[in-house]
């Protein structure tokens, strides 16, 4: 196709969505509520998704190392935790520094424990992440097995359930997301047949003077990305005002904790420009479905 035949169809196009205006009302309406409705729903699945890898990422095995280990005997039980396939990194915490970050954990309140510091009770410990969140118990149960590991602790018995719970949190917003996306182009090609249903005639006639199926095809593929983008201008004003807004407020409140929002920028824009992609992906689809009946003369 040549790039006068591309600016008659872009021309075609437009014309076509001025002069049926109240039907391209009607499917860029449809678009921007279904949009709308998927572009929240992305923006809490995936704020949500976020803080549960957060939440994943933060989870580590402390190896507490037996009082009686040496130097070189902390040196023989590095090697063997670095040498388990599933193990990520090791970072020995001394029982100095475990002190002091326990007198730090509790502020003002902590400074009661600088009595211990002439007679430390407290172990040295190895932190050890594993590269797949998922593998911690199986990880920790090998550890326990090694010398001079006294005690292996990574919450075992919640860490499981917070697991379960974030399994499941993914996949009901996946599915919701998919679900919702598929009602959204069922509900979008059925407004945009009605708008080539009134048009079938032109269709019919187009074919029996000799116009090609690409030809005939080529406008309303253009009117189906032109509604899916103009009805994502809206979801995206909302929804990036909103966020920015959101974010705002409450990522100051949520500070100090293991809850965070993701970046306005980029993650806006991302979700912006994955609107606009759905959004045109969607009308394109509802054209070129909603025509193909009419190409049979």
């Amino acid at each position: 196709m040549n790039i006068n035949t591309l600016f008659r169809h872009l021309r075609e196009s437009v014309k076509n969505l001025a002069r049926n205006s109240w039907m391209t009302f009607a499917s860029v309406s449809a678009v921007t509520v279904t949009l709308l409705l998927v572009g929240v729903f992305l923006v809490i699945m995936m704020n949500l998704n976020s803080m549960a890898t957060s939440i994943e990422q933060d989870v580590k095995i402390r190896v507490h190392v037996d009082l009686a280990a040496t130097k070189e005997d902390q040196d023989v039980l590095l090697q063997q935790i670095e040498s388990i396939p599933q193990v990520e990194s090791v970072v020995y915490s001394s029982k100095e520094e475990e002190l002091d970050n326990l007198i730090k954990s509790f502020g003002e309140d902590g400074s009661i424990f600088s009595l211990f510091e002439q007679n430390n009770p407290l172990l040295d410990v190895f932190v050890v992440k594993t590269r797949n969140p998922h593998d911690i118990g199986f990880v920790a149960k090998k550890i326990e097995k090694l010398e001079y590991a006294s005690k292996v602790r990574y919450g075992q018995g919640e860490i499981e359930k917070i697991f379960k719970i974030v399994d499941v949190s993914r996949n009901v917003g996946i599915g919701l997301i998919i679900g919702l996306v598929f009602t959204a182009m069922f509900l979008i090609s059925n407004t945009i047949k009605i708008t080539i249903v009134a048009r079938r005639k032109e269709i019919e006639i187009m074919k029996l003077v000799g116009a090609t199926n690409s030809f005939i095809r080529w406008p309303f593929f253009l009117e189906g990305l032109f509604l899916g983008v103009l009805g994502s201008i809206i979801p995206i004003t909302i929804i990036v005002g909103s966020y920015n807004s959101l974010y705002n407020t409450l990522q100051p409140k949520l500070d100090g904790t293991f809850l965070k929002l993701l970046p306005f920028n980029p993650f806006a824009w991302q979700v912006a420009a994955l609107l606009v992609g759905i959004g045109a992906l969607i009308g394109i689809w509802g054209s070129l479905m909603s025509v193909r009946k009419f190409l049979r003369v």
